[in-house]
């Protein structure tokens, strides 16, 4: 008969999957990372497949073949329905007897928190809010792209800064550097050139992402079209995190906006100081701060969480991440 861990904790985002296997007392036994975790492109199958392998890694160092729980933080569990199916194609696997299914934007919310309680505003491909209080209530947005209101995220951006700089070149619109600093990036002379080649896919589409750096990088210097993009990117995590913030009651309470993700975690400073600013005005009682812990710490403690593990055990599973 094998050994069983007490919490097997998953943090599984579109480019990468962390995994933490922990004793009942916070001790992290054994880590693994895998690939990205994409449920929509590859089927939930394949996609579990790819966390299996981290899973299988992790187990075998830690000495176990199973856990008592898993509280796996996902990337593309936005409703509650793709929550349910996702834990139930986990518990299929047979890792644990109960399983606990979040959207990853919970993770960084809760790696950076002392306890669950909280809103998080996670901004890498896409952007997304969540919020939590300690008797399990929640505050979250479907966060599927622009069909659900949503602005910003790195793709978002680099489509921005591509249709402003093509509007540049052409005359159509106003003067940017942009429409040399993104073609540039990948050796292009014009934002002619760069259009063809992002159709003709010489270039990637996965490779869009690079230009979000780009932007800022332009907006650094003072060019008014790419400044206005980041500002609207202040504005939109400030909006995100104070109707999370209303929906919870927590305005009137001092409270952590944790920034994560990315584009947030790189702090820029003209988007750092404008998200600050904003909340200042807005959600005076807010305490915004920039998450660099590991996600499988958010997953890790809410497993803990989960099982009622005591204060200590929180503690030693932070410390492992937090030295």
């Amino acid at each position: 008969m094998g050994l069983t861990a007490r919490v097997l904790a998953v943090d599984a985002g579109n480019s990468k999957t962390d995994v933490a296997v922990l004793a009942a007392d916070g001790r992290v036994l054994a880590t693994a990372r895998g690939g990205g975790f994409r449920p929509h492109a590859t089927g939930v199958g394949a996609a579990l497949d790819t966390v299996a392998e981290a899973v299988t890694a992790a187990f075998t160092a830690a000495g176990v073949t199973t856990a008592d729980h898993t509280s796996a933080c996902l990337a593309n569990a936005d409703f509650p329905f793709e929550e349910e199916q996702l834990a139930a194609a986990l518990r299929a696997r047979g890792w644990s007897a109960t399983v606990t299914v979040r959207n990853d934007a919970f993770a960084i919310l809760r790696a950076g928190t002392t306890e669950p309680r909280g809103v998080a505003v996670v901004c890498g491909a896409g952007i997304n809010c969540v919020g939590m209080r300690p008797d399990g209530r929640t505050a979250r947005f479907p966060a599927v792209g622009r069909i659900s209101g949503d602005w910003g995220g790195g793709w978002g951006l680099a489509e921005e800064a591509l249709w402003h700089a093509a509007r540049a070149e052409d005359g159509r619109g106003e003067p940017t550097d942009l429409a040399r600093t993104l073609p540039a990036h990948f050796g292009l002379p014009s934002m002619y050139a760069l259009i063809e080649a992002l159709h003709r896919e010489r270039i990637r589409l996965s490779r869009r992402h690079e230009l979000t750096p780009v932007l800022f990088t332009t907006a650094a210097t003072g060019d008014p079209v790419a400044r206005a993009l980041v500002d609207r990117l202040a504005e939109e995590v400030t909006t995100m995190a104070t109707v999370a913030l209303t929906r919870l009651d927590l305005l009137a309470e001092e409270t952590p906006v944790l920034l994560g993700g990315g584009v947030l975690a790189a702090r820029h400073p003209q988007l750092d100081t404008g998200i600050r600013d904003l909340l200042a005005s807005r959600a005076p009682k807010a305490v915004p701060q920039v998450v660099t812990a590991s996600p499988v710490l958010g997953a890790a403690l809410l497993g803990l969480d989960d099982v009622e593990a005591p204060a200590t055990a929180q503690a030693r599973a932070r410390e492992h991440y937090e030295p």
